[in-house]
């Protein structure tokens, strides 16, 4: 992970800056962006404004309360201002952490690409894309870029918090390099590929801050929907203050509903607790991203993430740990366990791939062997893509384990043949999504080795989960389709794409957009790059290449691919947590509209006090409870809206019964037990 400061919302210093910055919020060039929140600010100014009047002419209400309902008021606009401040200070105490491992190094620029004897220092700052960089060891890398002669290894735990080092190198896909990383062995020349201040620590910071964060197309949809509500009960109000007058004239007594009154009714009625909350909980949103060590390149992908029903996930390391396992010897007939077990640990001794260090391993393990090095007089023989076999020579015997038909066709050269029941069992592990190593030593095939790909803890449980919320997932491979589809089953996918190609997965995105679906997508390498840009959600890896990052909307710094269900269980939290608390915050106007609507004009109509079912005091103890309860909701909820709600796997159906039993009873109920108690504290106190 990141070293950043762990930032919590009970901070002292978080507090007191996120209370300065609500009140320099109050400016209404800044809050005209949130309209609802405006329209209680003009309200605010307006009661100021006739509690001033009040003071120097007659007033038709007490001075109190006029006082009263407007300290409310501005307290409901500083709220959620806080709540908006709150969020915004962890982002920025985040991206601040970030700023101080940034470091401003010299950079030794080549003038000639090709040739590292001369070059010059400048400063970081000052190199630009395009230029080439020598980078040697114990160097500060200066700048984001791809390697492009040399291998080395890098510490990248300033910007991932992981000590390991990596092996960067060029002509793959772990060419990219990112400023601010160490080399600790050999050199590298290095492409620069981003100018001053877009590189990708530099991007990382400016989508912590939330300030910078745009507005998703879901939020925009609901400030829209809050914005109608809040003109339709604007409409409500001007016409209710005619409506008592009329009512006044013909009922012959009882007094005009004043416009401390109205105001009050408007901001008891409008949505003011979801549209003071709405911000806060797109900003924090981000931050719980960030703190799984995942920086999004825009509001919109995590958005996306939460409306994904197609997964797609590569096998290798994604579904599988990424490195082929031996898990067992099979000797043909006539031959011993060990006498294979033997020949195939000479045969691996030399070989530095994960697949054959399990070799010597299994071979340890099964058979007790400890040949720790071999003879002075032995020859390595390595891969390669044109034999397909690897192995050692020794004092004139030759030890070799590769392809089946590779093997064979070795064997008969040197006068051998294949024997009964090797393509049995060959393809017997193929079909069970294994991979077969044929072994011989000399002339005579001694038996296979079954090479597995080991799936990874829980991934099954995972897709299950997956499942449930309503996602397919889809692995892609490029194995064959027998191998294919038994480590599918294994672990539990709903389809798959084997033998894939680039072109392949591009076409297996687009086919499910045409039909309606949103679709994401874990990936790393170049040949990633078209798949990742044309999904909806396209998650990179850090490790991967320039191009792959460039693609993607999504960055994993930890290079996990199953970070991918992570991040769609946070887009889906946000979607829920905005739900919720719109549900709460309308069911919250039911308990209010028991409360003023018949104190307001209770004076003209005595038998709207049979909706008094709270037994209210009086009707100014009854309309200032609701203008409390209105403004003190707010805070309360800040913790909710900066966590997020705990999203449960369940059908759309059920997720929604669920949130209008929790939360929209919850909303209907608590503004009655809140309102009620508010009114008592209040009458001992007029």
């Amino acid at each position: 992970m990141i070293e950043t400061k762990n930032v919590t919302i009970f901070e002292h210093g978080l507090l007191r800056h996120a209370l300065w910055e609500s009140l320099k919020k109050l400016n209404p060039l800044s809050i005209w962006r949130n309209p609802v929140m405006f329209l209680v600010e003009l309200g605010s100014i307006i009661t100021t404004a006739s509690l001033l009047a009040g003071l120097f002419f007659k007033s038709s209400e007490p001075l109190w309360f006029t006082a009263s309902v407007s300290l409310w008021l501005w307290l409901t606009v500083i709220f959620s201002n806080f709540a908006e401040s709150l969020a915004e200070g962890r982002g920025k105490a985040r991206a601040e952490s970030l700023r101080k491992t940034r470091t401003e190094v010299m950079a030794k620029r080549l003038k000639d690409p090709k040739s590292k004897a001369e070059h010059e220092l400048i400063p970081s700052g000052n190199l630009h894309k395009g230029d080439y960089i020598l980078v040697e060891s114990g160097d500060i890398i200066p700048g984001d870029g791809e390697v492009v002669e040399g291998a080395a290894l890098v510490n990248e735990s300033s910007v991932t918090g992981e000590s390991a080092p990596v092996v960067r190198e060029s002509g793959g896909d772990r060419s990219a390099v990112t400023g601010g990383t160490k080399v600790i062995s050999n050199q590298i020349i290095v492409h620069i590929t981003a100018n001053p201040g877009e590189a990708f620590l530099d991007r990382m910071i400016s989508m912590v801050e939330g300030a910078k964060r745009r507005k998703t197309p879901n939020e925009i949809a609901l400030e829209v929907l809050l914005i109608s509500l809040t003109a339709v009960f604007l409409l409500v109000v001007i016409n209710f203050n005619s409506l008592s007058v009329y009512s006044i004239k013909a009922a012959g007594h009882g007094m005009p509903v004043s416009l401390t009154v109205l105001i009050a009714l408007f901001v008891c009625l409008a949505p003011t607790t979801i549209a003071a909350l709405l911000p806060a909980i797109g900003i924090a949103g981000m931050d719980r991203l960030f703190s799984k060590n995942v920086i999004a390149l825009s509001g919109r992908a995590i958005e996306a993430s939460g409306d994904v029903d197609i997964l797609l996930l590569d096998k290798t390391g994604t579904i599988t740990l990424g490195d082929r396992q031996a898990v067992e010897f099979i000797p043909m007939k006539g031959r011993s366990g060990q006498e294979l077990a033997n020949a195939a640990m000479l045969a691996s001794l030399t070989d530095e791939t994960p697949e054959g260090r399990s070799v010597v391993v299994l071979a340890k393990k099964q058979y007790k062997m400890r040949i720790t090095e071999l003879p002075h007089s032995s020859k390595s023989i390595p891969f390669t893509s044109q034999t397909r076999m690897s192995g050692v020579d020794i004092d004139g015997q030759s030890y070799r384990k590769g392809a089946s038909g590779a093997i064979t066709e070795y064997v008969r050269s040197k006068g051998g043949f294949g024997p009964s029941g090797l393509e049995e069992t060959v393809k017997s592990i193929a079909k069970s999504g294994g991979t077969p190593l044929v072994v011989c030593h000399n002339s005579d095939i001694l038996g296979v080795i079954h090479l597995k790909d080991i799936l990874k803890g829980g991934i099954r449980e995972r897709f299950i989960q997956l499942r449930k919320m309503g996602i397919k997932t889809v692995m892609i491979t490029g194995d064959n389709h027998l191998t294919a589809a038994a480590i599918a089953a294994e672990a539990g996918v709903d389809d798959f794409l084997s033998e894939a190609k680039p072109e392949d997965k591009l076409r297996l995105i687009r086919e499910h957009q045409q039909n309606g679906h949103m679709v994401a997508m874990t990936g790393d390498g170049t040949n990633d790059a078209p798949a990742l840009a044309q999904a909806d959600v396209a998650v990179a890896m850090n490790t991967g290449t320039q191009p792959a990052r460039e693609a993607a909307n999504i960055i994993d710094l930890d290079s996990n691919p199953t970070k991918l269900m992570d991040i769609v269980e946070i887009g889906k939290q946000i979607l829920i947590t905005r739900g919720t608390l719109t549900t709460f915050s309308i069911a919250n106007d039911v308990a209010k509209y028991f409360a003023i609507i018949p104190a307001a004009m209770i004076s003209i109509y005595p038998q709207l006090d049979i909706l008094n079912i709270m037994h209210l005091t009086n009707p100014y103890s009854a309309i200032l409870s609701a203008v409390i309860f209105n403004a003190i909701i707010i805070p309360l909820l800040i913790p909710l809206a900066l966590k997020g709600v705990k999203y449960r796997p369940m059908p759309a159906e059920k997720l929604l019964m669920y949130n209008l039993l929790i939360y929209g009873l919850g909303g209907m109920i608590a503004p009655f037990i809140g309102i009620k108690i508010i009114d008592i504290i209040i009458t001992m106190f007029i």
